[in-house]
């Protein structure tokens, strides 16, 4: 939130903040996940958490500037997650000004369980409203899946093409079969709303099924 004397928040304050929410939920455990602000345009800076620390212990020295290419823009500090370069896509092809990533079970699961269809489709809930641009619950709404995989490079390429337009788009985010939720907003606000309600809609449809 800013502050009394209306002064913009810090984006690593929150960032922090939003770790340690999301460790204690369950969608960032370990040393697992990866949170970016853009905090430049013209050219391109994002801050985003480094790699291999706790989410649920960050501190201010746990993040690192890197640039449009996803390369750290000084030559000290932490290295930069093994995924920074989905993040500089995001931030260049969505415009995306906060890009947030999660590993929860459901997550995990759910993503598994429909690799093969290629997206893990949600509809008829109300909480589909709290997608930008959703503005009714009688909607569909298809998270893509893509294979795992360790050629980040390639993933970013083909990623930019689809939030492009020029292969089957990607909107609101997308799941890494059995590793986890990537999404993306306008700013941190809208990003983290976006993580709250697709983590809360896969876990509806997983123990939806459970029940059965």
């Amino acid at each position: 939130m800013s502050s009394s004397t209306g002064t913009l928040p810090d984006p690593v304050s929150e960032l922090i903040d939003i770790g340690r929410e999301f460790h204690r939920r369950g969608w960032s455990l370990g040393t697992s996940s990866n949170y970016s602000v853009v905090t430049a345009r013209d050219p391109l800076r994002l801050t985003i958490t480094g790699s291999g620390f706790d989410k649920g212990r960050l501190i201010s020295a746990d993040f690192v500037e890197v640039d449009g290419n996803g390369h750290a823009t000084a030559s000290v500090g932490p290295k930069p997650s093994a995924e920074t370069l989905l993040h500089a896509v995001l931030a260049r092809a969505a415009g995306a000004g906060a890009v947030l990533h999660t590993h929860s079970v459901w997550a995990t699961l759910l993503s598994e369980a429909h690799l093969s269809e290629g997206c893990l489709t949600l509809s008829g809930y109300e909480m589909l409203k709290g997608l930008a641009g959703i503005t009714t619950h009688e909607t569909r709404v298809d998270i893509a899946i893509v294979p795992n995989t360790q050629d980040i490079a390639r993933l970013a390429a083909e990623l930019e093409l689809r939030v492009a337009g020029s292969q089957p788009g990607i909107r609101h985010g997308f799941l890494m079969a059995g590793h986890g939720l990537y999404t993306w907003g306008r700013d941190l606000a809208e990003a983290r709303r976006h993580i709250e309600v697709l983590e809360f809609l896969f876990e509806v449809v997983g123990r939806k099924r459970q029940l059965r």
